[in-house]
């Protein structure tokens, strides 16, 4: 089915706007990686927060640019610059909501009860049980990094923490009425649901490389998966053979072999080649 000119024009557009945007998106989704467990931080600011809040909102952007299904609703960007918006009027309840319900909440106990049984259960599958270990580290990483935003949130007086607040939207881009234009800008048909074959490639093309980045210092690799994601062994030969009864060859290099193909065949006896020929 042939594009007609007006969506072809957003597809553009879309994809020109992404290419600006795309430079600031790779850093903010290697910033929100980090705040979920990649990384552990042993002190977190209040300017620190507002670039989580700041990072998840460039993410929505390049869901929205490239046409990622809404269904996924995995970055809430509207609802982080309207959590910017309203902390600046000293909402703070609602922002301690929103991060315990990104960084809380995490199965420690099943994860703790399937290591356990793993490790009672011979022969012990070693590369699923370091799998199991590792993830339970970067769950607890993300535990403790909620704990130091929370902290940092706590330490301050109600004055200071909206000063700080403040300059720190301010740095970001996201003084109220920069907030109120950002959220106006969502709404324009750029952003805008458009499902189009080269918004889904562009889309694999920057998380294939944002991602590739992401594992690049961890134990995802090749040697440190588990045993169901090893590369499979080819077998050098068939695993069994059987000849039919009666087969004949519908091809074969002797006869109905017009265009003269070489190919492997099993030979035929010479009494036969002669009646042929």
């Amino acid at each position: 089915m042939r594009t007609i000119p007006s969506t072809q024009t957003l597809i553009e557009e879309k994809l020109a706007s992404f290419t600006q945007l795309q430079p600031e998106f790779e850093q903010c989704f290697q910033f929100v990686q980090e705040v979920h467990g990649q990384k552990r931080f042993t002190h977190v600011t209040i300017r620190e927060i507002v670039a989580y809040l700041h990072a998840l909102w460039i993410c929505e952007c390049k869901d929205c640019l490239l046409s990622v299904h809404r269904t996924m609703g995995r970055y809430e960007g509207l609802t982080c610059l309207k959590l910017l918006q309203d902390w600046q009027t000293g909402e703070t309840s609602e922002v301690i909501a929103f991060l315990q319900r990104k960084l809380d909440g995490l199965p420690f106990a099943m994860l703790t009860s399937q290591i356990q049984e793993i490790s009672q259960t011979p022969p012990v599958q070693e590369g699923l049980l370091e799998r199991l270990t590792h993830g339970r580290e970067i769950l607890l990483n993300r535990l403790m990094n909620m704990g130091e935003a929370l902290s940092a949130i706590f330490t301050l007086s109600a004055e200071d923490l909206l000063h700080q607040v403040r300059a720190a939207c301010a740095l970001a881009g996201h003084e109220p009425q920069q907030i109120t234009q950002q959220i106006a800008e969502m709404q324009r048909p750029l952003y805008a649901f458009v499902p189009h074959q080269r918004l889904a490639q562009r889309n694999i093309l920057v998380m294939n490389k944002v991602g590739t980045n992401g594992i690049a210092a961890s134990q995802d690799h090749p040697g440190k998966r588990t045993e169901k994601v090893l590369a499979a062994h080819e077998n050098s030969s068939a695993l069994a053979e059987h000849l039919v009864s009666g087969y004949r060859e519908m091809l074969s290099p002797w006869s109905n072999n017009l265009l003269l193909h070489t190919f492997v065949d099993r030979q035929e006896p010479a009494k036969q080649r002669e009646c042929r020929g």
